[in-house]
């Protein structure tokens, strides 16, 4: 009968989804090795389609492009927000791994920038970025630390 599971089953086994790791990991390529050539600095670079459809952009978003390129590349999914936006508590707590109640501490203790707004905590997106690059230098700073300690005392061969 149409329309059962089996037949959309069968239906979807019939269909083929481009690879678009292997197409990603090409442009990425190419356009890393472009930038690489000829770097732009905050220039502007012209991407050039069919005839009369050429477009202008910052170099800068050519850099951010081959960076999502290698990303899609690799399998991450990606995603692109401004660093403008809001952000919740949930968010916040997502983006940087840890529980909800541990980001509420941090905005408590004055660690994160917020606003209220009605009785909810926003917090700008780059203000949580920024403490995240924050947080990964530090845990970087403290294990080299550990490592060298371990390597003084005979611990690491």
């Amino acid at each position: 009968m149409p329309g059962t599971l089996l037949d959309m089953a069968s239906l979807l086994d019939d269909i083929t989804i481009p690879d678009e790791r292997a197409d990603a990991a090409a442009a990425a390529a190419t356009l890393g090795r472009y930038l690489q050539t000829h770097p732009a600095g905050e220039g502007r670079i012209k991407l050039r389609g069919q005839p009369g459809s050429d477009v202008e952009i910052p170099a800068e978003a050519l850099r951010l492009l081959v960076e999502i390129l290698g990303h899609i590349a690799r399998g991450n999914a990606v995603t692109v927000a401004s660093l403008a936006a809001e952000i919740t508590t949930q968010e916040a707590a997502e983006l940087l791994n840890v529980s909800r109640p541990f980001v509420v501490k941090l905005l408590d203790d004055g660690q994160l920038p917020f606003r209220k707004v009605g009785n909810r905590r926003r917090m700008r997106l780059a203000d949580v970025v920024a403490y995240r690059r924050r947080d990964d230098e530090h845990r970087d700073l403290v294990l080299r630390r550990l490592t060298e300690e371990a390597e003084a005392l005979g611990l690491y061969e």
